[in-house]
C-alpha cells in the first residue's frame, strides 16, 4: 500500500490524534485547525519545524501502525526516529534469523546492493547526459563484501560527473547538499517503515556497523535508491531551484511514487523498497536466495521530465 509522507515544516504547530486522524492545529492565535490526515494513510511523519508539539497518544498511534516519526535537526538532517517495538506478527523469529546471519551471507548481500547502486548511479548519469563508463566499469570489480571499497570509488567519480568538478557532498552544507539531505531523510523514513513491516530490526545492519546508528539496516537498503534522489536534485538545479523550499520538498516526496522497473513490472519506488525489505527477510529465513532489487534504469515518470528543457 502506498502511504503519504507527511511533513510538518511550519512553526507553532500542535499534532494530536482524534478518531483515527492525525490533526494539525495552530498553537498561536485562535488555535485554528489546519488539517487532518487518516492515520492509516500515513507512511511516515517528518517533523522539520521549531516550536512543534505533539501528544504521546499520537506517537503511540503511529507506532501501532508501524509509522516512523522522524525528528529533523539543522539542514534537514535526521536527528532521531521513533519506531515501534512490535511491527510484525513473526517479528521475534525474524530478529533471531537476522542475528544468526553468517558473515559470508552478509558479504554476498552487500555486494549485490553495491552493484545495484552503481548501476543506478550509471542510469542517473546517462539521464543527465554524463559519461557512464566510469561507473559501469566498476560493477564487475565488486567482490563479496566489497573489500576494495568500490562503492566509495564509484561515489568519488559519480558526484563530479553529475554535479561538476567543484561539487563536494557535505551533509552540513546548503544548496544542492540541502536538497539531498532532505530527499535522503524522506527515503530513509520510508525504508525504515518497510523494514519494520517486514518484521526486521532496523538497527541490525548488513554492512553499516556504526554503533551510534540505530538505523543501520535502513542505511544499507536505501543505497540503490539514492541515485533517484540525486537525479531529482540534479533536475531541480537545472531549473535554478537549489534551496529547500515547500515546492522542492513536494518534488522530492513525489519521487517516492515514481514507477521503477522491477522483475514484477513497473512498481512505485515506495513499493519497491517494501519488496526489497520483504525479500531480505525471506533470504534470512532461507526462503529465497536473492534480494528483490530494482532493475537498472530511470524512473518511468522522470523520463519525460528529463527530455524537456
Amino acid at each position: 500500500m502506498l502511504g503519504r509522507i507527511v511533513e510538518v515544516a511550519n512553526d507553532n504547530r500542535h499534532l494530536f490524534v482524534s478518531r483515527g486522524f492525525m490533526v494539525i492545529r495552530e498553537t498561536n492565535g485562535n488555535g485554528t485547525e489546519l488539517g487532518q490526515v487518516p492515520l492509516d494513510d500515513i507512511a511516515a511523519v517528518v517533523a522539520n519545524a521549531h516550536g512543534l508539539s505533539y501528544t504521546n497518544n499520537l506517537l503511540v498511534a503511529l507506532a501501532d501502525r508501524g509509522v516512523p516519526f522522524v525528528l529533523c535537526g539543522p539542514n534537514h538532517n535526521p536527528a532521531g526516529m521513533i519506531w515501534p517495538v512490535d511491527g510484525h506478527s513473526t517479528q521475534s523469529g525474524r530478529f533471531d534469523a537476522q542475528l544468526a546471519t553468517k558473515k559470508p551471507l552478509r558479504k554476498r548481500l552487500w555486494s549485490s546492493i553495491v552493484k545495484s547502486k552503481l548501476n543506478q548511479q550509471a542510469a542517473a548519469l546517462e539521464a543527465a547526459g554524463a559519461p557512464v563508463t566510469p561507473l559501469t566499469s566498476l560493477v564487475a570489480k565488486v567482490r563479496s563484501g566489497d573489500p576494495d571499497n568500490i562503492e566509495a570509488q564509484g561515489a568519488r567519480r559519480y558526484w563530479r560527473l553529475l554535479f561538476g568538478e567543484d561539487f563536494r557532498r557535505n551533509r552540513q552544507a546548503g544548496g544542492v547538499n540541502g536538497l539531498l539531505n532532505y530527499g535522503y531523510t524522506v527515503l530513509r523514513a520510508a525504508t525504515a517503515r518497510a523494514i519494520i513491516a517486514a518484521g526486521l530490526h532496523p538497527g541490525i545492519g548488513i554492512h553499516h556497523t556504526n554503533q551510534g546508528n540505530a538505523m543501520r539496516l535502513a542505511d544499507d537498503l536505501m543505497e540503490p535508491y539514492r541515485p533517484f534522489i540525486d537525479l531529482l536534485a540534479w533536475q531541480l538545479r537545472r531549473q535554478n531551484m537549489t534551496e529547500v523550499t515547500p515546492e522542492t520538498k513536494r518534488i522530492m516526496v513525489r519521487g517516492l511514487y515514481n514507477d521503477l522497473m522491477t522483475n514484477a513490472g513497473a512498481t512505485p519506488m515506495q513499493v519497491s523498497v517494501q519488496k526489497l525489505a520483504t525479500s531480505l527477510a525471506q533470504v534470512y529465513l532461507g526462503e529465497r536466495e536473492q534480494l528483490d532489487l530494482p532493475l537498472p534504469g530511470l524512473p518511468i515518470a522522470m523520463s519525460t521530465d528529463l527530455s524537456a528543457d
